[in-house]
């Protein structure tokens, strides 16, 4: 049997949701397969058999939530980073039981993705009929009374994003072609993300924009918080991609944060210096990627501990991404604090070779 790289939250979680849905006595919206109170009791974890999905605060699961339940859209605003895309996923799977009704937003994005194409074939053979007519996830989203995704809204070009106007607001989906309309089954919304970097790209209308609430995600407000992100990840990839456990590395992980939290914010960790910040967004998700390579690394190449040297490389090619102002950033980061700290010496040397 054949074994997938990565599951479908749906599929990977389904023991947790059964767990929820067996225990869910309250009051459920239309179409839904939780209540919104073991939605985010699945998102947030109840500290015994369902685990976190998300760490951030409470209020923000919750308008979430709130938000989807209601004939209003929602959209995910943050940095890169933020884990915009893992919430949307997990939440469409609580929800519908279903998170691939999904339109990936990009500049070559077509308004087919958001409304139906056509099978060319039987098309020119039959002519229009729903049976020549190729559904998108959002169109199905309507007919099955789904949650629908779209990732990176503001990526896509500005008449394809207000394709979705109809859709939102009249809850129909008109096939002028047949016609005929495809109108939502209760159960259907919409979850959107959006990158705060791109504003300016493709800027939604405002006709577009009063169609969603809006929901920031914010970075995580402590270290310890971004740390215990980065290690649950960490294991959970680990776990996924089958790599042989090493021990956890916990002081690689402090470290990594720590120089990501500090080039992201131009200030070191005591507010005593400020320092340059790079080009990067150097998020979160780029600390789990840097330490998940590390791992990698620690395992096959190493003596299965994490050490400076498997995480340095990781994070010189995050940090510099221009290469001309970007290192010189880095070394100067490297030199004025990383080399002052006495028991990060190792990791001066790791990174300083790495550079």
């Amino acid at each position: 049997m054949t074994t997938v790289l990565r599951a479908h939250a749906e599929d990977q979680y389904a023991e947790e949701l059964a767990i929820l849905a067996k225990d869910d006595d309250r009051a459920r919206p239309p179409g839904w397969k939780l209540s919104p109170w073991a939605v985010t009791s699945y998102i947030l974890g109840d500290g015994d058999r369902i685990t976190p999905k998300y760490i951030g605060p409470r209020r923000i699961v919750e308008v979430a939530v709130a938000t989807l339940a209601t004939d209003r859209a929602l959209l995910l605003l943050g940095v890169p980073g933020t884990a915009k895309t893992w919430l949307s996923e997990h939440l469409a799977a609580a929800v519908s039981g279903d998170s691939t009704l999904l339109v990936q937003g990009t500049a070559g994005t077509a308004e087919e993705a958001v409304r139906y194409g056509w099978n060319y074939a039987r098309l020119l053979a039959e002519g229009p009929s729903r049976e020549a007519l190729t559904p998108s996830p959002v169109m199905r989203a309507m007919a099955e009374g789904r949650l629908a995704r779209v990732e990176e809204l503001t990526r896509m070009p500005s008449d394809v994003q207000d394709a979705l106007i109809t859709v939102l607001s009249e809850k129909t989906l008109p096939i002028p072609e047949l016609n005929e309309e495809v109108q939502a089954a209760r159960g259907f919304n919409l979850i959107a993300t959006a990158n705060d970097r791109d504003r300016g790209v493709n800027d939604l209308s405002s006709a577009l924009r009063r169609r969603f609430n809006t929901v920031v995600l914010p970075v995580p407000g402590t270290p310890e918080e971004e740390v215990d992100i980065v290690s649950r990840r960490v294991e959970q990839l680990g776990r996924s991609l089958e790599l042989p456990e090493i021990p956890a590395g916990m002081e690689e992980i402090r470290r990594v944060v720590t120089v990501f939290r500090e080039l992201r914010t131009g200030v070191t960790e005591d507010g005593r210096t400020k320092i340059k910040s790079p080009s990067g967004t150097l998020s979160t998700a780029e600390a789990i990627s840097v330490i998940t390579n590390g791992v990698a690394l620690a395992a096959h190449f190493g003596d299965g501990v994490l050490r400076p040297s498997d995480v340095a490389a990781g994070i010189v090619g995050a940090v510099v991404q221009d290469p001309v102002s970007d290192r010189v950033v880095w070394r100067e980061y490297l030199e004025t604090v990383v080399r002052e700290r006495a028991d990060w010496r190792d990791f001066y040397r790791a990174c300083r070779d790495a550079g």
